[in-house]
């Protein structure tokens, strides 16, 4: 069972962590974000190069490897959108009189630069390990992306918990592109449609003769995506997933200067929230990482994990 449980453990650790690393330096005052964005583009090198190596062997270390890589370039794809570094043009709020279509429309002018980026990154990956054996690293953040999306337009469409308060100072004009419902008609679906393919990966994982090395990249899949699937449940059912990340969420004070919180002026003028609550976004703003990142829905999946 080892080859089931340390996959699981280690998807969910890595899962919990980053989410934190994300909302940890997203939620730092402004004048940080240039040596943010700065480390970030060490370390997406550094996982891009890992990405390439792993894809081309398929052990269950290159496994546990090229997931990891997947999920940091998401990180920091997720990281340059909450800086306010890649967003869109669009930096404020929707306007109070507003029809559904012309909220959408204005919702990912919000973030249309970033979702270029990261479609780019898609194709740049799907690119890169192009028949190679090892594909878990494209998968990875290509669920994240997915999960994201649906997560910004359960978002967008309305539900109970918009968690607002996960998204940075300068991003909070998202909000006003999300709507508060008790429940819509894509969620069931969407909940119900990544159920179905999470069972078919592990079913897949359970097939006799599959090896080793398979199974652990299939399970972490798994395990990813059945975590993209808890946080759109955080989205409806009264669960307080905010204690999850309390060390990584700064106490907001009513005196707080909006102006140290903001980004700097190279950096792009945005106004407000976080990583999909993968989501993800979260946000048709955001629409979207991710409450994730992913991957990702609210704040946090709209970033994406």
């Amino acid at each position: 069972m080892s080859e089931f449980g340390f996959p699981i453990l280690y998807g969910l650790g890595l899962w919990w962590f980053s989410t934190g690393v994300v909302l940890y330096l997203d939620n730092l005052p402004g004048r940080t974000f240039r040596w943010t964005l700065l480390g970030g583009t060490v370390v997406l090198a550094i996982a891009i190069f890992g990405l390439v190596v792993s894809s081309a062997s398929m052990t269950p270390f290159a496994a546990y490897a090229a997931f990891s890589c997947g999920v940091v370039i998401w990180g920091v794809l997720e990281m340059s959108y909450f800086t306010g570094f890649v967003t869109g043009p669009r930096k404020s709020p929707c306007p109070p009189v507003c029809s559904k279509w012309k909220r959408f429309g204005l919702a990912i002018l919000t973030s249309l630069y970033h979702e270029l980026a990261i479609l780019s990154t898609v194709l740049f990956m799907v690119l890169i390990s192009w028949e190679e054996p090892n594909q878990v690293g494209t998968w990875t953040f290509i669920i994240l992306w997915l999960m994201r999306w649906s997560a910004k337009l359960n978002l967008f469409l309305g539900v109970p918990n918009l968690n607002e308060e996960w998204l940075p100072e300068h991003l909070r004009y998202l909000k006003t592109y999300m709507a508060k419902r008790s429940m819509n008609l894509l969620f069931p679906v969407s909940v119900t449609a990544a159920t179905v393919i999470a069972v078919l990966i592990v079913l897949k994982a359970m097939t006799p003769g599959v090896d080793g090395a398979q199974i652990v990249g299939l399970i972490l899949l798994a395990t990813l995506l059945a975590l993209a699937i808890l946080e759109h449940w955080f989205l409806v059912l009264p669960l307080p997933d905010e204690a999850l990340w309390a060390w990584a969420l700064p106490s907001r004070e009513p005196g707080s200067s909006k102006n140290d919180d903001a980004p700097p002026d190279n950096l792009g003028k945005s106004s407000v929230r976080t990583p999909a609550r993968s989501s993800a976004e979260k946000t048709m703003g955001r629409l979207p990482s991710e409450r994730c990142s992913l991957q990702g829905v609210s704040a946090r999946a709209v970033s994406g994990l």
